[in-house]
């Protein structure tokens, strides 16, 4: 068959009778492990020869009739009772709609929007701008350069950039992408001045090849992916290559980026007609079981910049009609399919829907959005387990450590903007602010640059440092989590404002993030300060603070507000200048059309509250399995392994706020022998003594301990321990708040009830250090003068601390066993912490984002008295 009547015939398909659907396969998609990326790359590192024959011989399964769609009727479950002729029916229905996509909402160009310098986001911001600036050229050029044969400096990066991966190439295409998002968010031009130089690198290695094909690794990856071998993944790496060198040009004017992306998209559109040209159109579909990224997305973006059809063709034809045909049907049967393969093939299929109009494409992410939302997705609004979905509703048993790969919840957040752009539907922006705060935030390591994770751990005492992966290094880690989290990161301005242009501008305000903007066809700029959130003060405070722009006058446009679904909104208030005004139902925009002159100001008190949220589980065994939220902010429960809470209301309240006031109260007491230093732990509630640990992990939680006085419930210190040297102290475990530090029957010291009734033994004197010198204390039990705590004379890591008496007050070993240096706690409690009175005992909620190695859990099994 000629090329020509393939190409007549595919577009007739594909453009006029929805080419998903016609063209509709069965997926593989309940495949071998090879479509984790994790086990992929082990399985390509390993040495075990008959393990990879055995696992490649599974590498496709074949694909039923590719041209019906009766065969997708027996996947349509949720319908069992239909008969054919409905289904015959239902499909003309779909083929003869109307195809008008109607207007959209305008992305603000990150170009406009600056975050402001104290907000948590600026820090992870910031914190990105290091880690990119870290990466050199030459480094991540290299494998680039060994491809098309060029001399190549330097050192490879490892990881999944290595010279051995597969997959190299990959971070590549999301650190041009990265750069430049973090380009318009922050104009930093050392950045620019090295972006623009691995573009112009990347340029040499493809003119060195000749053809287009620019990538780290051979083409003949290729001839091995068309044949139906096994690869790892090529057009996943390509798509990310394309995007960046897109964005490379959309946001920082990179023409020769351009004209690098459309050669390539040149050379692989040749490469596509072969295949079908040699064998037939069902083969192309067949070899789209890899995972391809999103290659139809990048087309789509490359023919509405270029206009050429061809790009638009290519992209069709990267639309995976097996999976986009099960949400056309509106069958929820994604399980079993690997997440982060078919999300995106969702955002380019939102991308034709804008491009064509066609309004199946819109039906199509709307009802995606609806069931992951509805039965695959956690209480951080991300979703897969092991990279993959399992069955809807039943997530209670998917909690484990591989939760939530970051990819997805990255993709997830496209897929809801989009949606978000269109529709103007709040739940759309309340689920981005959910996934943002609670899955993308936390998942840098704090301000180190580099360091990220994998998947988000939600199971019972969990940490994002024990994981198969835990946190990555900056030179050797280079995971698919690795590029989104850098492009996450790079554009955290990007979805705070949307605008619609016109007679009467309007913008909507959609994250309450604390962001200066230039809203430029209104004639102002817009300054938003939102007051930190704190646990003992329930509202979030937003002010907005307008200017005039540049000199400009402003002119009439309205400001629409989010009103969250989280907030009530009948205690919520909004003025403007002062004034009062009229708060909508929760879930809806509040809108203010004001001709907007500088000095206006709108403020906002939106009422936070604690709230429970089931997990996605229908089975009755788990419906006491919960989450705790403060409106947008996840909590996690810092713990070990428990899981079934009986709850205590104290005075009704069964959660309540820390006060400001008590990181003053926290200190670690800490000796030092030789050269090692040592600290005081709780170990299993005995104390210990254990070799001083690294800030944000777990043993730094167990070596912080709140010293009580006798007035703490008046509001306590505030101006640190050292003012209590001479007072009665208790001494309560960081993490086991309400519990004390008690002397045991053995002249050990336990971690007990603060309810025990020999309250004596854990009341302490804390007083000058014995040994006499500067800066050093000692705890004496007030209850026994000359009695106390003591390590030993000889310490070593995991010994008990035993209260002990002195005999004369002349033996020095002794003195020095029994003082301590009183540090400033390693763990300070999050300003939005609370704790959580359960009638065992009690628990410290912290914010998920704000965790790095600390145990917890994010769900409890609540039961309350």
């Amino acid at each position: 068959m000629k090329f020509g009547l393939i190409v007549t015939v595919t577009i007739a398909l594909l453009l006029h009778i929805t080419s998903l659907v016609s063209l509709a396969k069965e997926c593989t998609n309940t495949p071998s492990q090879l479509s984790s990326h994790t086990f992929r790359n082990e399985l390509l590192r390993s040495n075990n020869e008959s393990l990879k024959t055995e696992m490649f011989s599974h590498y496709h399964l074949t694909p039923t009739d590719d041209s019906a769609w009766s065969s997708l009727l027996p996947r349509k479950m949720l319908r069992e009772e239909e008969d054919e002729y409905s289904w015959t029916i239902m499909y003309r229905k779909i083929k003869n709609s109307d195809n008008s996509s109607g207007s959209f909402l305008k992305d603000v160009s990150l170009h406009d929007v600056r975050l402001d310098p104290s907000t948590f986001q600026w820090r992870a911001q910031q914190t990105n701008l290091e880690y990119l600036l870290m990466l050199d050229v030459d480094g991540l050029s290299w494998s680039f350069r060994k491809a098309a044969g060029l001399v190549a400096p330097g050192d490879p990066y490892g990881g999944w950039e290595g010279p051995g991966s597969e997959l190299r190439g990959h971070f590549v295409g999301h650190y041009l992408s990265a750069t430049a998002y973090m380009w318009a968010s922050t104009h930093n031009e050392t950045l620019k001045e090295k972006m623009s130089s691995l573009v112009s690198a990347l340029s040499a290695c493809q003119e060195k090849v000749g053809t287009g094909y620019l990538s780290a690794f051979p083409s003949s990856f290729f001839d091995r992916f068309e044949a139906i071998k096994p690869v790892w993944a090529p057009y996943y790496t390509i798509h990310k290559i394309l995007a960046g060198l897109v964005d490379q040009y959309k946001l920082a004017g990179n023409s020769q980026a351009l004209k690098m992306a459309t050669w390539m998209a040149d050379y692989f559109y040749v490469r596509v007609r072969n295949v079908i040209k040699m064998y037939s159109v069902e083969r192309h579909w067949q070899s789209l079981n890899e995972e391809t990224g999103g290659m139809n997305d990048v087309l789509y973006q490359i023919y509405s910049i270029t206009g050429d059809s061809k790009y638009l063709l290519l992209a069709h034809l990267f639309d995976k009609p097996c999976f986009l045909g099960v949400l056309a049907i509106q069958a929820d049967d994604i399980s079993g399919f690997h997440s982060n393969t078919h999300i995106p093939i969702v955002v380019g299929s939102q991308l034709r829907y804008e491009i064509t109009g066609d309004p199946l494409h819109k039906e199509i992410s709307m009802f995606f959005m609806d069931i992951v939302n509805a039965s695959h997705s956690y209480a951080t609004g991300g979703t897969s387990v092991g990279e993959f979905w399992q069955d809807p509703k039943r997530l209670a048993t998917t909690l484990q450590t591989e939760n939530e790969e970051s990819c997805t919840t990255y993709n997830m957040l496209k897929v809801s903007r989009n949606l978000f752009r269109w529709t103007k539907e709040v739940s759309y922006a309340d689920y981005y602010e959910r996934a943002l705060t609670n899955g993308v935030l936390g998942i840098q390591r704090g301000t180190e640059p580099g360091k990220m994770i994998y998947m988000l751990p939600l199971g019972k005492g969990v940490s994002k440092a024990v994981t198969y992966h835990g946190w990555g290094t900056p030179y050797d880690a280079f995971w698919c989590c690795y590029g989104t989290g850098i492009e996450s990161f790079s554009k955290l301005g990007d979805s705070i404002y949307f605008q619609e242009d016109g007679e009467s501008p309007a913008l909507y305000v959609t994250q309450y993030i604390s962001s200066s903007l230039d809203w430029k066809s209104s004639g102002v700029s817009l300054s938003q300060t939102v007051k930190p959130v704190v646990s003992w003060d329930p509202y979030m405070r937003v002010t907005f603070t307008f200017s005039s722009s540049k000199g400009g006058m402003g002119k009439e446009s309205t400001l629409n507000l989010r009103i969250p679904v989280w907030t009530n909104s009948e205690s919520a208030k909004v003025s403007l200048n002062g004034q009062s005004l009229k708060v909508p139902a929760s879930g809806n925009f509040l809108s203010i059309k004001q001709n907007w002159k500088s000095g206006n100001q709108v403020t906002m008190e939106l009422p936070l509250s604690i709230r429970t949220e089931a997990i996605k589980d229908d089975r009755p065994e788990y419906a006491s399995l919960q989450a705790i939220l403060y409106g947008p902010y996840l909590l996690a429960g810092l713990t070990s392994r428990e899981w079934s809470i009986t709850t205590q209301a104290k005075d009704n309240i069964w959660i309540s706020s820390i006060p400001e006031t008590h990181n003053s109260h926290l200190v670690t007491l800490s000796q030092q022998s030789g050269n090692v230093s040592y600290v005081l732990s709780n170990n299993n509630q005995t104390i210990t003594i254990e070799a001083i640990p690294a800030p944000g992990t777990q043993a730094a939680v167990a070596a912080t301990f709140r010293l009580v006085t006798a007035d703490d419930s008046k509001g306590g210190i505030s101006t640190g321990p050292e003012e209590l040297i001479g007072s009665q102290v208790m001494i309560e475990p960081f993490d086991f708040p309400g519990m004390l530090v008690t002397q045991a029957t053995d002249s050990s010291l336990a971690v007990q009830g603060s309810s025990s009734s020999d309250k004596e033994a854990s009341r302490f004197r804390l007083v000058a250090g014995v040994d006499g010198k500067q800066g050093s204390v000692s705890l004496m039990l007030e209850s026994k003068k000359g009695c106390y705590v003591y390590s030993d004379q000889t310490m070593k890591a995991g010994m008990k601390l035993r209260l002990k008496c002195e005999s004369d007050g002349t033996d020095e070993k002794f003195k020095e066993a029994a003082s301590f240096v009183l540090r400033k706690g390693m763990s300070q409690y999050n300003p939005m912490s609370f704790v959580m009175n359960g009638a065992q005992r009690n628990f410290v909620l912290s914010p998920l984002f704000s965790l790095r190695d600390e145990t917890y859990n994010v769900y409890f099994s609540l039961q309350q008295t």
